[in-house]
């Protein structure tokens, strides 16, 4: 049996796609040959990044929604749907953290860490899933957690603590849509450089961190497409409730 990736006459939907990891993992999709509809709060963002992924062939939508907002989510699932077809795959991206210590963690952070990295995609999921329940056709559903679902870190109890969350919301979901053909799997990245990042791990500090790591080098974004695209595509058909760690052995 030969693996193939293509993902022709696929459509994705992916979340926080207005900067690192979101960005990149609409972009890659995009060239293996989905339709991407591209969400995210910054409209301006959306339209570069479309206008982008246009420019290079694919086919693209961007789709301001607000993971925290109810109406917004299932509006935009509406938008989607209506102008590109069906949602085939969804990338349960979109994601913030606030470090503080526990000590300091007020309700306001507490409840936009947990909205934003676990309410909102549970809400996202269930709707795509709903609908992919009902056409019969299955689909795929990616959700993007972190190593440090597995290993606390200092002032980032929340963001833990949502990222475990997301762990278990993947594992119910796949025992119950398993029947449905609809296969949901975790992504765990280690340290991977962004625009975000990139500055801090080039400064004193964070060299001594990268120099901390057995391969004493971060990820790179493109470390993480092999295995996106497996997941987006039909090839991963008997893989649900899976977790994938890709951190390089990096300790946290």
């Amino acid at each position: 049996m030969s693996i193939s990736c293509n993902l022709d006459g696929k459509v994705a939907l992916v979340t926080g796609a207005t900067s690192g990891f979101g960005q990149h993992f609409a972009r890659t999709l995009a060239a293996s040959g989905a339709t991407v509809a591209i969400t995210g709060r910054r409209g301006d963002r959306l339209d570069e990044l479309q206008a982008e992924i246009e420019g290079k062939g694919g086919r693209a939508l961007g789709i301001v929604m607000d993971v925290m907002d109810p109406a917004s989510i299932r509006n935009a699932v509406d938008v989607a749907e209506t102008e590109l077809g069906a949602i085939n795959v969804l990338v349960n991206n979109a994601g913030i953290s606030r470090e503080r210590l526990i000590v300091d963690v007020t309700e306001e952070d507490y409840d936009a860490v947990l909205d934003t990295n676990l309410k909102g995609p549970y809400i996202l999921a269930q709707e795509v899933g709903r609908r992919m329940i009902e056409r019969g056709e299955g689909g795929n559903i990616i959700n993007i957690a972190s190593m440090m679902a597995y290993r606390p870190y200092r002032g980032l109890s929340a963001y833990g603590m949502s990222k475990a969350g997301m762990v278990a919301m993947t594992r119910c979901m796949a025992l119950e849509w398993a029947r449905y053909n609809i296969n949901i799997n975790t992504l765990c990245p280690g340290y991977v450089e962004t625009d975000m990042n990139s500055e801090y791990f080039h400064s004193e500090k964070g060299l001594k961190v990268v120099n901390s790591f057995p391969g004493k080098a971060l990820g790179k974004l493109d470390d993480l497409n092999g295995i996106l695209l497996l997941l987006a595509s039909d090839s991963a058909e008997f893989m649900t409730g899976s977790t994938i760690e890709i951190d390089g052995g990096q300790p946290l």
